[in-house]
């Protein structure tokens, strides 16, 4: 999301994630300020290979419910930003402490973790397992020229060698078009849990169209 009158318009439909792009290479790159939105969806930040200390003050500022991780970034790397989200947390707890009107810092014990892996024709599974005790989620992407957003898909049948219980969001240039294959999927036992759609129902890069989004949630439920 990128653009404030679409985010409003979007979120009215109730999503359970708004996404927004912190990585000034995309032409979804996100600056401003994220409008109130309804506590039920997830403000959910886009990083690629950010330094850990500025991407724990972006969490801070915009009060993120969860990051998507789209880059090279290690177990070490996400064990580091959950360290200083807890420190930052505590030391203003201990500079204030006795002071009045002073309101205590969000906790991020909850922050939604999400690691993004890309896929194109095969893919060896293995190199999920050190990330298994340190994301929430994995969300597998279509390997492409660009970090996310090329607007194509992978081949979802690699996805049946999938070895583990973790939930993972289904994401890579799914459109209006794939809900006949996304039910069949849907009826298999891998633990999709969500999915990430985004390029494919953009009029612009950042700008949804509102309607189509509509249409495809609809036909998703029924």
């Amino acid at each position: 999301m990128k653009y404030i009158d679409n985010i409003q318009q979007t979120a009215e439909l109730n999503p359970d994630y708004l996404g927004f792009i912190f990585y000034e290479k995309s032409k979804r790159n996100f600056e401003g300020i994220i409008p109130e939105l309804p506590k039920e969806i997830k403000k959910t930040g886009v990083f690629v290979n950010e330094i850990p200390e500025i991407l724990v003050s972006m969490i801070e500022e915009y009060q993120l419910d969860a990051i998507q991780l789209h880059g090279d970034e290690s177990v070490e790397y996400i064990k580091s930003i959950r360290e200083q989200l807890e420190f930052s947390r505590t030391s203003f707890i201990e500079q204030n402490k006795g002071r009045k009107k002073v309101k205590k810092p969000k906790s991020y014990q909850n922050l939604e973790i999400i690691k993004v892996f890309g896929i194109k024709d095969e893919f060896n599974f293995d190199v999920l397992q050190p990330y298994l005790e340190e994301v929430d989620y994995f969300l597998f992407d279509t390997k492409g020229k660009e970090r996310g957003g090329n607007g194509t898909k992978f081949d979802w049948s690699v996805l049946e060698q999938y070895p583990f219980e973790k939930p993972f969001f289904l994401s890579g240039g799914i459109g209006p078009e794939d809900i006949e294959q996304i039910q069949i999927v849907r009826k298999t036992n891998l633990p999709i849990y969500a999915l990430d759609v985004n390029s494919k129902f953009e009029i612009k890069p950042g700008l949804k169209n509102t309607n189509e989004v509509k249409n495809f949630k609809n036909k998703l439920e029924i």
